[in-house]
């Protein structure tokens, strides 16, 4: 990582903003990435600490960056420029085709978050979290693949909840009603265990939809949700 001498009357720490902002933009370094530490970058950079800390500080709060304790540094998800989606079940969603939901739990466990799943759900490095992994079927084919991480101090009852009865969107909206959420779709292949799952060839075109969602200044929640794209579209209504 190098600053060139041109444009000296920019400030230093800005310099160091934009070769970050770079490296995210061009694709080097992508979410979830660790970057290097304060004092790797006040060494390679040949800067004060306090003007690496202030780019960081300052990248963190615009939402470039992630700061997670004990961990480090890593590149933030993301944020949409603007609300594409409205929140909604996905078994509401079903339904409203006059469709039948079902669903088929996976995975229901609690565990140590990583430090990219504690930078997601802003908690302390190594704290157990819980995470839940679902099929969600319509008419008995699937159409998402859902892979939940949610904040135990918001849903101490996660765990407990049968989600054949109900989704976890309509537990946690419930326990934890909606004040903020984020989100970002992207268009990837699915892992070979994803195909599986979701019934169709590898490498088949899907669409990733990741949410953060929030109630009362906390995390609730960071999900995952996979479809298969010629079985599920995404979009919204808006108003001028």
């Amino acid at each position: 990582m190098t600053i060139g001498s041109e444009e000296k009357k920019v400030p230093l720490y800005q310099k160091v903003k934009d070769l970050i902002i770079g490296h995210i933009q061009s694709g080097d370094w992508k979410p979830g990435f660790q970057i290097p530490s304060e004092n790797e970058l006040t060494v390679s950079l040949d800067m004060s600490r306090m003007t690496i800390h202030r780019a960081l500080r300052e990248l963190t709060a615009d939402g470039w960056l992630m700061r997670v304790q004990g961990a480090g540094t890593f590149v933030a998800e993301p944020k949409p420029q603007s609300a594409v989606l409205s929140l909604r079940s996905i078994a509401e969603e079903v339904r409203s085709r006059n469709g039948k939901y079902s669903s088929k739990q996976i995975l229901m466990t609690d565990e140590k978050a990583t430090a990219y799943i504690a930078g997601m759900l802003e908690v302390e490095l190594g704290s157990m979290v819980f995470h839940s992994t679902i099929l969600h079927l319509e008419n008995g084919t699937p159409i998402q693949l859902e892979d939940r991480y949610v904040n135990p101090a918001v849903a101490p009852d996660y765990l407990e909840q049968d989600f054949q009865d109900i989704t976890p969107y309509d537990y946690l909206i419930k326990v934890a009603p909606l004040s903020n959420a984020e989100h970002t779709i992207t268009a990837i292949a699915p892992e070979a265990d994803q195909a599986i799952l979701l019934g169709i060839p590898a490498q088949s075109p899907c669409l990733l939809l990741r949410r953060r969602t929030w109630s009362g200044g906390k995390t609730v929640t960071y999900a995952r949700l996979l479809h298969p794209g010629d079985r599920y579209s995404l979009g919204g209504t808006f108003q001028g």
